[in-house]
Order: structure tokens, then C-alpha cells, then sequence
């Protein structure tokens, strides 16, 4: 047993040093497990003429109710113009509900309505399942270092974002 548990140590030093050819492998594998993880909503998505832009508004509107469109904006990243394009159509098809701010009436709130609940739990659903068969097949310590290795890779400002988000899921 404790040869295992020093192979091991030497198994994870060595990832310390990783050669271009093994970094270029672990960037090929990102994209190929990306096109895996957003090909079932992409389909679901496809269906209704939206894309992925639709799904991670609709994903973050899910995880914080009544979220503001500047604090969506910071989250996605993305353009004013580009998530005005995708708020009106998700309010025009009835995902969407804006609400005007009680504080300040300039704040629109974000709320998803019971069909954008339903959407939302497909395309989650999907995933979730992609993911549980690979963390089950990677095992928990595994799980662990792509956690790691995924928090690692954002920016400060996203890192903080996502822990925020994270942690107030409980």
C-alpha cells in the first residue's frame, strides 16, 4: 500500500512538468469534452432557434432570481447590445420575466418563468447526466483535481464570480 501512495506522489510530480505535446493533448481534450457536454443542449437549443448564449443566460438567470441585467452582463462577459438581442427574444417566447427594480427603477430583475423553468431542467438535465457518468468513471479524487485544475484557469474576477455563485448554492 505504501508503494501505491508514493507511485502516486511521483505520478503527481511529474504532472508538474508537463512536456508541450501533454499540454497540447490537454487542450485537445477540453475542446472534444466541450462538444460533448454542449451537443445534447445544442440539439434541445436547435429546436427553438437559440443558441448557447439563450442557455447560459438562462442558466445564470436560474441560479441567482432576480439577478440584474448588468450583473448577468458581468457574468456572461458579453456585450450590452449581445444580451438585450438575447433577453428580448427570451421574454418575447415567455422564459423570460424582467421586472423593474424597487430601489432603483433603472435595475431590470431577471426571473424565469415556469416554461423557462422547464427548458432550463432539459438542458441541465443533459448535462448533469453527461457529467455524473464521467465523475463516476473518474472517481472522487478525480473530480477533485478537475475541480482544482478548472479553478486554476479562471481569471480572478471569474474565480471570485463563480465562488460567489458556488457558495450561495450552500
Amino acid at each position: 500500500m505504501a508503494d501505491g501512495r508514493i507511485a502516486q506522489v511521483q505520478k503527481g510530480e511529474d504532472l508538474l512538468f508537463l512536456t508541450d505535446e501533454q499540454l497540447r493533448q490537454g487542450i485537445e481534450a477540453m475542446f472534444f469534452a466541450y462538444r460533448g457536454f454542449t451537443a445534447d443542449p445544442d440539439r434541445i437549443l436547435g429546436e427553438m432557434a437559440y443558441g448557447r448564449a439563450h442557455h447560459r443566460a438562462i442558466h445564470f438567470i436560474n441560479r441567482a432570481p432576480g439577478t440584474t441585467v448588468n450583473n448577468l452582463l458581468t457574468i456572461l462577459g458579453v456585450t450590452k447590445q449581445s444580451l438585450n438581442r438575447v433577453l428580448r427574444t427570451l421574454i418575447a417566447d415567455g422564459l423570460v420575466e424582467s421586472c423593474v427594480g424597487t430601489a432603483d427603477k433603472r435595475e431590470r430583475h431577471l426571473y424565469l418563468t415556469d416554461t423557462g423553468h422547464e427548458l432550463e431542467a432539459r438542458l441541465s438535465d443533459a448535462q448533469r447526466a453527461r457529467m455524473r457518468a464521467a465523475y463516476r468513471e473518474a472517481g472522487p479524487e478525480a473530480v477533485a483535481g478537475f475541480r482544482k485544475v478548472l479553478e486554476a484557469m479562471m481569471d480572478p474576477d471569474m474565480r471570485r464570480c463563480y465562488l460567489r455563485l458556488r457558495d450561495s448554492a450552500g
